[in-house]
């Protein structure tokens, strides 16, 4: 199980927000690129970046912090990214530029010809978010519902080639309430990629519930307001992870 910590960008800092609020954000590091490396250093085997200019403006807005934070990670760990992807170039500029993933979200749903396009030429360097509520997945910086089911477009989207899927729980994320289980085990049972888990995440006890259901073709987690406030420790939670793992 793959413990990815977040990093999301705003204004060039590291900041944390409610329910995807702008206007609710706690910033965590001026440094994003020192910030990166203490999740190395605990542990973390992949990283979770997230230019949240860019996602609600629709073009890259934190390429400097992006830069800086692949320069001080290198090569060995990998990096995703979402934020703002809405064409093929920015997708070949930040694979370029040392990212290993590219997350499309919003441009996912509203031009699936884009994605099956991004699947095509960038193959196995494509993740598509999912955000949903109550099942129905939502856009434009989870403002908009839309009536589209969570498992419909996983299952659309597995067929265009995309290497995983983000599932995010958007009622839930940046409030430290847990992990919607049972609707991540749900989109995982029906597709043959790996699924992420995000949003909620809370404490040891949700590392231990996705561990024990893994199996179901859940790779990993991401974390975010939990190991910034402290309510959970990273390297530990990777550590548990680990020794869950072997048995």
């Amino acid at each position: 199980m793959l413990l990815i910590p977040a990093i999301d960008l705003k204004d060039g800092h590291c900041v944390r927000l409610k329910q995807g609020d702008m206007d609710q954000s706690t910033t965590f590091s001026e440094d994003p690129s020192q910030m990166a490396l203490k999740w190395v250093d605990q542990g973390a085997r992949r990283l979770h970046l997230v230019d949240l200019n860019g996602a609600f403006a629709g073009k890259p807005q934190n390429y400097n912090a992006i830069r800086a934070i692949l320069k001080a990670v290198g090569d060995d760990i990998p990096v995703q990214l979402g934020g703002g992807i809405r064409d093929l170039d920015t997708i070949e500029k930040y694979i370029d530029g040392g990212i290993r993933y590219v997350i499309i979200g919003t441009a996912a749903v509203k031009n699936p010809g884009f994605l099956k396009d991004a699947c095509s030429a960038f193959g196995g360097h494509i993740i598509v978010g999912l955000d949903a509520k109550d099942g129905k997945v939502a856009t434009d910086g989870w403002s908009k519902l839309t009536g589209h089911e969570v498992l419909d477009l996983g299952k659309k989207f597995e067929d265009y080639g995309v290497e995983s899927i983000i599932y995010t729980d958007i009622g839930r994320d940046g409030m430290l309430s847990g992990i919607n289980i049972e609707a991540t085990v749900r989109l995982a049972q029906a597709l043959s990629i790996p699924v992420i888990a995000s949003g909620g995440l809370s404490n040891m006890a949700d590392i231990e519930q996705l561990c024990a259901v893994q199996d179901e073709g859940i790779e990993g987690v991401i974390c975010g307001r939990a190991i910034y406030s402290g309510d959970l420790d990273f390297a530990g939670a990777q550590a548990r992870a680990d020794a869950l793992d072997d048995l």
